[in-house]
């Protein structure tokens, strides 16, 4: 495979774009499990869809501008796991063209070849959950967009203008996923240390990180909704922590050889630097720093799975483009390669297909959506789920705002605190739910500060299921 892609001609983007529709087209043809992210962001843009503001009407800690995406996806298509699969595999085209564009077109490596685009495509298959259209995904366009704009600024012998440029990217990637807001460490080291910029140059760069942030700051002040803004989204990347939904086994199953690889293509450069020029160069230094931004997001990351290391996927692809080009002999290139595309591949499919019974490496099953504890019959109905396990909300609607259960808590697990059981009852009374589903045992106590709200619900034979009368 290394052999037919070491050309460069551009009819070969058709075949990197058939070799990932190749891959990709049997899962989006197959009924494949919902997680739960994925149902969370489908009710977001449900949500939003009926008139809801994100954070004041919904408490989710979902990035500003994914959830209008989202927004627009089930406007469109409504709640439609297809959708998210097939906005994800336009966005994987873009980011593998341009990726493979930018590095040939930069002379970023010493040779042109579709190696870059290549092996980019085959880390964007770390597991099946990267299928979808997360947070992290759209926020790597921007990223690899901003990487562009570096670029252009390390082949020239000072910084322009354009800077502004790099930290508007960012921006608006960290309001896609808001961890992504770190990269803007990368940019100023990047700036500093390998572009001479001035200090107009980095004011222009940090202007234009922040203007995109200000302008939804602006937004939500004019909406009433800033304090909002700020516990549900600000806050909340410190406060957000799902980690029960993590699967630490395929999460480091599907990293080992992306890494590995990107390691391995690292340290070829120790016995090579002499081919490269001092832009090139540069180039390896400002990705290294890329690498070590993207591991200080991990402690921003609500939980751990392969989709949330997409922002990897740039500075892993790089690097082991090299460790292809530096293998003396091409056999055992292909033969590596060829390695790591099987294992990668049976990885991923046995995550969406489970091939081999009762094996759950892959399978991500903490994150898929289960049955529901509600009973067979009840559809359609406005809920509220008080815990992690949004199952219930498959086949029916949530009521209230709590939707996220680490946000919630700030209500719902401070019923000692009069104002929040204020919030609470007020929220039941705007949006009253058919049917609780309490998986956090906290409704006798907020029934005991509310017997109002008691007086209105019951339970039912399921345990932790209450009907309101």
């Amino acid at each position: 495979m290394l052999s037919f892609f070491r050309s460069y001609f551009p009819y070969q983007y058709i075949s990197l774009l058939a070799l990932l529709l190749l891959v990709r087209l049997p899962l989006l043809l197959h009924p494949m499990p919902l997680l739960i992210p994925e149902l969370n962001w489908l009710l977001v843009g449900e949500q939003m869809g009926h008139g809801h503001l994100l954070y004041r009407d919904i408490w989710d800690s979902v990035s500003p501008l994914s959830g209008l995406v989202y927004w627009g996806l089930n406007t469109l298509f409504g709640r439609s796991l297809l959708a998210l699969h097939g906005a994800a595999t336009l966005v994987s085209v873009f980011q593998i063209v341009y990726f493979n564009y930018l590095t040939n077109n930069r002379d970023v490596y010493s040779d042109r070849t579709f190696w870059p685009g290549l092996v980019y495509a085959l880390f964007l298959h770390l597991s099946f959950d990267c299928l979808t259209l997360s947070p992290v995904l759209m926020s790597t366009s921007f990223l690899l967009l901003a990487f562009g704009t570096l670029a252009k600024q390390m082949e020239r012998r000072g910084a322009t203008d354009e800077v502004f440029e790099v930290g508007f990217y960012i921006g608006i990637a960290a309001l896609f996923y808001l961890p992504s807001a770190l990269f803007i460490i990368w940019a100023a080291l990047s700036l500093v240390l390998y572009t001479g910029a001035t200090f107009r140059q980095h004011s222009l760069s940090l202007f234009g990180f922040l203007f995109p942030i200000a302008v939804m700051v602006l937004f939500y002040y004019l909406n009433d909704g800033l304090d909002d803004f700020n516990r549900n989204l600000l806050s909340s990347v410190f406060r957000v922590r799902q980690y029960s939904l993590s699967d630490f086994q395929s999460l480091v199953a599907a990293l080992l050889i992306p890494l590995g690889l990107g390691v391995l293509g690292f340290l070829s450069l120790f016995n090579t630097t002499s081919r490269y020029v001092n832009f090139q160069q540069r180039i390896q230094q400002i990705m290294m720093i890329w690498f070590g931004v993207a591991v200080l997001t991990i402690v921003l990351m609500p939980f751990l799975a392969p989709m949330v290391f997409l922002s990897f996927v740039p500075p892993m692809a790089y690097f082991s483009v090299y460790y292809f080009e530096n293998v003396r002999k091409a056999w055992l290139a292909e033969a590596g390669f060829s390695i790591a595309f099987g294992l990668m591949m049976l990885l991923f499919y046995q995550g969406a297909l489970g091939l081999i019974p009762r094996l759950e490496l892959g399978r991500l099953s903490n994150l898929q959506v289960k049955a529901s504890p509600l009973p067979a019959g009840i559809k359609n109905q406005r809920i509220l789920i008080i815990g992690e396990d949004l199952s219930a909300y498959y086949q029916n609607y949530p009521a209230t705002p709590y939707l996220n259960w680490d946000l919630a808590k700030y209500d719902l697990k401070n019923l000692d605190n009069y104002e929040a059981v204020i919030n609470v009852f007020d929220n039941f009374r705007k949006d009253p739910p058919a049917y609780i589903v309490d998986h956090e045992n906290v409704v006798g106590k907020l029934f005991q500060r509310a017997p109002a709200l008691a007086a209105r619900y019951e339970k039912t034979t399921t345990a932790g299921v209450y009907k309101r009368k």
